[in-house]
């Protein structure tokens, strides 16, 4: 996994700069949604390719341990390029993100689908996938934005499973598929020209 994202970011490294940055357009973001349902700083770049197409790099984590010692310890990167219907930063546009995260979540009460095994049992893995997604975006401003997306596809889980939110030895392992939501973005985003 961890080679996996390695090089990924290699290459992006390497091919970004090659590009010619449309208009000299870079936008940094973070995306509201993120801090409010995870409590996760979080930041990402998006660069002007072309007069159509967008390449935003960015990610999140959480390091800390919530009260009756919630855990929802992650970091995450999710680059996306992205195809706009009229103009780079205005409108619609649809996108092809992948996915990489390591997580360590338990002891979360949440009656919702296959989350509720959150509240007996703690997780630590990792994951990987991809997925399309649509988003739309408002100028607010000269350099102020607004974005509201919407994705979904892939992630394939690998796990290790713990009896409770910290305690205890592993008592199970496993791979699942994940067909669903994969992002969910209510972004502000400040214009660098």
């Amino acid at each position: 996994m961890r080679k996996i994202i390695t090089i990924s970011l290699m290459l992006m490294a390497i091919w970004v700069p090659t590009q010619t940055v449309h208009a000299q357009k870079v936008a940094v973001k973070t995306n509201l949604a993120y801090w409010g349902a995870a409590a996760s700083p979080n930041i990402a770049l998006e660069f002007g390719l072309s007069k159509k197409f967008t390449l935003e790099a960015g990610g999140g984590f959480n390091l800390w341990t919530f009260d009756d010692n919630k855990k929802a310890k992650h970091w995450l990167v999710q680059p996306e390029l992205r195809y706009w219907f009229c103009d780079i930063f205005n409108g619609h546009f649809i996108g092809l993100h992948a996915h990489g995260a390591q997580f360590n979540v338990g002891n979360w009460d949440i009656p919702i689908g296959r989350l509720d095994v959150l509240k007996e049992n703690r997780y630590e893995g990792y994951l990987y996938g991809g997925g399309l997604s649509y988003g739309y975006q408002w100028m607010l401003g000269n350099r102020w934005n607004l974005e509201t997306s919407i994705g979904g596809g892939y992630a394939r889980i690998h796990y290790d499973k713990y009896p409770c939110a910290n305690c205890g030895t592993k008592i199970g392992e496993g791979k699942t598929n994940y067909w669903g939501i994969t992002k969910a973005a209510v972004s502000l985003i400040y214009i660098i020209k």
